[in-house]
Parts: structure tokens; C-alpha cells; sequence
């Protein structure tokens, strides 16, 4: 018998503010709905599964006394063994890259450009405690 598929369940990001990053990430990417929360007052943890009802989670954890990590550049961020940035497809690149650093705040890391694959347009920004989001347009996909 062949082995279970594998599939994509959430990712995990370490924050400082709970409750800023849950506003931001509702805003700015539409995950509005609260799919856990879980609260570990003896670890001084908190935490808040995002989603945006459409496959897409976001774990967001709130550790008391947690160090910031932050990497200004995708390049710079392949410089650690760990995850190096959240990337998410989006239908309309210039207008994600322009409503991110816009309305919601995100500071531009790279205006977007050709990707290394035929028909991709990608870009980078920070989110407001500096972790990185790649935004990709793939045309015809």
C-alpha cells in the first residue's frame, strides 16, 4: 500500500502582538476567521489559527519574551536554515503589491518583477513585525 498523500495544513509564525498580527493578517490577506485558539498562561503562550475558508491557514504564536528574527531581503533570509518566507499566489500581482504596501501598511522588500519561470511575476514585503511575504502572479495558471 502506497504511503498517504501529504497535503498543505497551515504555517506557523512567531509574533509579538497577537492581536495586531490577527488585524493585519485579516485585513491585509483576508484570513478573518478564527479557527483555534489556544491559550498556555503557564508557557506565556498564545495562539490563533487564521484562515480564509479556502484552504489557507496561518498559525500565529505569541510567545512572552520571544526574540524577533527578521531578514531584509529573500537572499539574506536563505542565509538561515529555517523558513525563509511566506509565499502565496495571487490572481493580480501589481494590485496585491500595491493594496499590501498601500492601505495596509506593508513595507515594500522588491517592486514586482519577472520570476525564473515563464509566465511568474512575483514581489516581497514585510508584514508589520518585518517577516517576509513573496506575492506570485502566474499567468494561465
Amino acid at each position: 500500500m502506497p504511503p498517504a498523500t501529504a497535503r498543505f495544513h497551515h504555517v506557523s509564525l512567531s509574533v509579538a502582538d497577537l492581536e495586531a498580527q490577527e488585524r493585519w493578517y485579516a485585513e491585509a490577506l483576508g484570513l478573518n476567521r478564527v479557527e483555534e485558539r489556544v491559550e498556555l498562561p503557564d508557557r506565556r503562550v498564545r495562539t490563533a489559527v487564521l484562515s480564509d475558508g479556502h484552504g489557507l491557514r496561518i498559525e500565529l504564536i505569541e510567545r512572552g519574551g520571544s526574540r524577533p528574527v527578521s531578514h531584509s531581503d529573500p537572499m539574506t533570509a536563505a542565509g538561515d536554515r529555517t523558513f525563509g518566507h511566506l509565499a502565496l499566489q495571487v490572481p493580480d500581482l501589481d494590485a496585491a503589491f500595491a493594496r499590501l504596501t498601500g492601505t495596509c501598511g506593508a513595507a515594500a522588500v522588491s517592486e514586482p518583477a519577472p520570476g525564473a519561470s515563464a509566465g511568474m511575476r512575483f514581489a516581497y514585503v514585510h508584514d508589520p513585525e518585518d517577516n517576509l511575504i513573496e506575492l506570485i502572479e502566474v499567468r494561465g495558471g
